[in-house]
């Protein structure tokens, strides 16, 4: 199979006809053999009513539903996990994604030898309340891993099929499926501009609390992607210098004790450097315990293989 369409979606009844007719015309058009994967993350509407009727129409339509609304990462990982497509193409159903974009997408990846293309959505067709953090938020993705990608929240993207199968997204993680795959290995990252159509339908989700998370996601996956194999390094490493320097200054003070006669309980110095050796014993024995649950996880080593003969 040539392309999986993976397509997340909430209280979208009004597009998803228009889009699925949109997505069939464009690979027939290209000869290109697909199926599409509707997820639905809790709709309170009609929409999975019409995802069951596009199935039994069409074998190539595939549909998962959540009984609630759980983020647009696990919908995301839900239609990973189902993808057979060679190439797998992520947009949103809002009909502000175009299927017009996924040929070009198909090329960039079979042809040109990306692991992954994001797209780039250079005129938005958005509010100015979620046009400036997006902008906000892309500057701080690309100072902090390097991606020099416009867009990473873009939902049009495409990825080489072993690049969604060796990542996971939960929360929102799905705004740094870039780093994450760079972090799996996928070095070869490219963007590709795409048009962005204004919202027909319904109402965007957008909140401003989607900020925080994303900061907080953003600060995880830059922990995990370092330490997430090795814990140790960062929590005993951390510990060992705050245990050194609370030690070393215990001693300093016990000398000037015995040499200057000043008492012990009277320096806020004292206090401070065994709260240090506390804390260092603490964060060593946290790293540790990572490394004991790292070294017992059944697939911690799945990701080395590449290909195999």
């Amino acid at each position: 199979m040539d392309i999986s369409v993976v397509i997340p979606l909430l209280n979208e009844e009004e597009s998803l006809g228009e889009l699925r007719s949109w997505i069939a015309r464009v690979m027939d058009a290209e000869g290109l053999s697909y199926e599409i994967i509707f997820v639905d993350d809790g709709s309170t509407d009609s929409s999975w009513s019409l995802v069951e009727g596009f199935a039994k129409s069409d074998e190539r339509v595939k549909g998962v539903r959540f009984r609630k609304n759980y983020g647009k990462s696990a919908a995301l990982y839900c239609g990973f996990e189902r993808a057979e497509g060679d190439v797998v193409i992520t947009m949103d159903a809002d009909l502000q994604d175009s299927p017009d974009e996924i040929p070009a997408l198909y090329r960039m990846i079979k042809e040109e030898g990306y692991d992954m293309v994001s797209g780039w959505k250079r005129e938005r067709h958005d509010p100015k309340a979620k046009t400036l953090p997006s902008k906000f938020f892309n500057a701080t993705c690309r100072w902090v891993s390097g991606i020099r990608l416009h867009d990473f929240n873009c939902g049009l993207k495409a990825y080489r099929n072993k690049v969604i199968k060796s990542i996971e997204v939960y929360g929102e993680m799905h705004r740094y499926i870039p780093i994450l795959a760079k972090k799996a290995g996928f070095g070869k990252i490219g963007e590709k501009e795409v048009k962005h159509y204004p919202r027909k339908f319904g109402v965007s989700k957008y909140g401003w609390e989607r900020l925080l998370k994303g900061y907080l996601d953003l600060v995880t996956v830059m922990f995990v992607s370092k330490y997430g194999r090795s814990p140790m390094y960062f929590f005993g490493g951390a510990g060992t210098l705050m245990f050194l320097v609370g030690l070393v200054s215990v001693v300093w003070i016990i000398v000037e004790k015995f040499t200057l006669d000043r008492p012990l309980t009277n320096q806020p110095l004292f206090y401070l450097s065994l709260v240090a050796i506390v804390l260092g014993v603490m964060l060593f024995l946290a790293g540790f315990l990572g490394e004991l649950i790292n070294r017992n996880a059944p697939e911690r080593n799945h990701y080395f293989i590449d290909e195999e003969i």
